[in-house]
C-alpha cells in the first residue's frame, strides 16, 4: 500500500460514524495528525455518544499528558496576535519544539457560526510539519476560550507538542478563562500608552506572568518604549500573583522575528520557577478543581435545557418574570426544585 493509500485508509477509519477509542488513541501516541483532529472534533461534539468516546479516549491517554509547556495568548482585537502567534511558533518549531496552536474564534451572537480563519492568517506555521493548529468557535463560552479547549490541549500533549499556545477570541473584558488553564499567561498590547493604559482592565494585568508590547519596529519603536515603562510602573502597583514570580514587560515585533528568544527565555524561566517551587504542580491541581465544577454548572444547565418536565414550565415561568409576577430568584428556584427535586414542585 502507498503512503496516500494509506493515509487515506487511515482518514477513513478515524472519520467514521464511531470509531474505535483505542485505535484512536494508538493513532495519536504515533503522531497521526488525522487522529488527533479527529479526536478533537469528537470532544467538541455535543452528541452523547460521541462524548462517551471522547471520554474513555481522554482516560486512555490521561497518563501522557502534562509534559508539555502551557501558554495562553491574549490581547485585544488588532493587537496582532495570529501574527504573533505564528512568528513565535516558527521561531520554537525552529528551536526543535513541536507546538500546538488552540486558536478560538468568537462565535456569532445570533447565529453561533465562526469564521474559524487561523489556519488561513497563520499559512506559514500551518505548513511547518512540526505544528498543529486548531481552530475552534468559541460557542459563547465566556473568557475568550472555547469549552473543550482543555480537553483539546491534553490530546496535543499526548500526540507529543511540548509547547501548547492557546489564543483567545480577544473580546477585552472577560478575556480571562485562559488564565485558568494554562501555565503562563502573556498578555499582548501594542505601543501607545497614555489612553490606552487607561482602557486596560486591571484585573487582566494582574493574571498576566509576562506582559508583550508588539509592533515594536519601524517608526512605533518610541511609541513602544514609552508603553513598555508606563506598563512597567502599571506592573510595580499591583500584587505579583506568585511569590516565586515577578512580571515582566518585553519589546517585541512579530513582523520582524523581533524579541521572540526574549518571550521564550521568560517562558522557560516561569516554567522552571514555578516547577522547582512545587508552584506548578498547586497551580495544575487548582486548575482541574475549577474545571470539575465548570463542567458540573454546564451539567446541570444542559440537564434543565433538555428536561421535558422544565420545558413545558419555562413559558410560564418566563411571562411571570417579564410582567413582573414573579422575581428572577423565585422563578429559577422554582425551576430548579422541578427538575433537580425529581419532578416534583415544592
Amino acid at each position: 500500500m502507498s503512503g496516500t493509500d494509506k493515509k487515506q485508509a487511515e482518514r477513513r477509519s478515524y472519520n467514521r460514524g464511531s470509531p474505535d477509542p483505542a485505535e484512536l488513541a494508538e493513532g495519536i501516541r504515533a503522531g497521526s495528525r488525522t487522529a488527533l483532529a479527529r479526536a478533537i472534533t469528537l470532544v467538541e461534539s455535543s452528541r452523547a455518544d460521541h462524548q462517551d468516546i471522547a471520554q474513555k479516549l481522554l482516560a486512555m491517554l490521561l497518563p501522557e499528558t502534562g509534559r508539555a509547556v502551557r501558554l495562553g495568548l491574549s490581547g485585544a482585537p488588532g493587537v496582532g496576535k495570529s501574527t504573533f502567534t505564528e512568528a513565535f511558533g516558527q521561531y520554537l518549531t525552529g528551536q526543535g519544539h513541536k507546538v500546538a496552536v488552540l486558536a478560538i474564534d468568537p462565535s456569532s451572537a445570533r447565529t453561533g457560526g465562526s469564521i474559524l480563519g487561523d489556519k488561513t492568517r497563520m499559512e506559514l506555521l500551518a505548513r511547518d510539519p512540526n505544528a498543529f493548529i486548531r481552530p475552534s468557535p468559541s460557542g459563547g463560552t465566556l473568557g475568550g476560550v472555547a469549552r473543550r479547549t482543555r480537553e483539546a490541549m491534553l490530546l496535543t500533549e499526548a500526540a507529543g507538542y511540548d509547547v501548547v499556545i492557546v489564543e483567545t477570541v480577544g473580546v477585552g473584558q472577560s478575556e480571562t478563562a485562559v488564565a485558568e488553564m494554562v501555565d503562563m499567561f502573556l498578555l499582548l498590547l501594542s505601543p501607545g500608552g497614555g489612553d490606552e493604559l487607561q482602557g486596560i482592565k486591571r484585573g487582566i494585568m494582574e493574571l498576566a506572568d509576562l506582559i508583550v508590547v508588539n509592533k515594536a519596529d519601524g517608526d512605533l519603536i518610541p511609541a513602544a518604549k514609552r508603553a513598555q515603562m508606563e506598563y512597567k510602573t502599571a506592573l510595580h502597583l499591583m500584587k505579583p500573583k506568585s511569590a516565586v514570580w515577578t512580571p515582566s514587560v518585553l519589546l517585541a515585533s512579530a513582523l520582524k522575528g523581533e524579541g521572540l528568544s526574549g518571550v521564550w527565555e521568560a517562558a522557560q524561566q516561569h516554567h522552571k520557577a514555578m516547577s522547582e517551587a512545587g508552584e506548578l504542580d498547586k497551580l495544575r491541581a487548582a486548575q482541574a478543581r475549577a474545571w470539575m465544577w465548570t463542567e458540573i454548572r454546564e451539567g446541570l444547565f444542559s440537564t434543565l435545557k433538555t428536561d421535558k418536565k422544565a420545558a413545558k414550565l419555562l413559558p410560564e415561568l418566563e411571562a411571570d418574570v417579564a410582567e413582573g409576577r414573579a422575581t428572577p430568584t423565585a422563578a429559577a428556584k422554582r425551576l430548579l426544585s422541578l427538575v433537580l427535586g425529581g419532578g416534583r414542585e415544592e
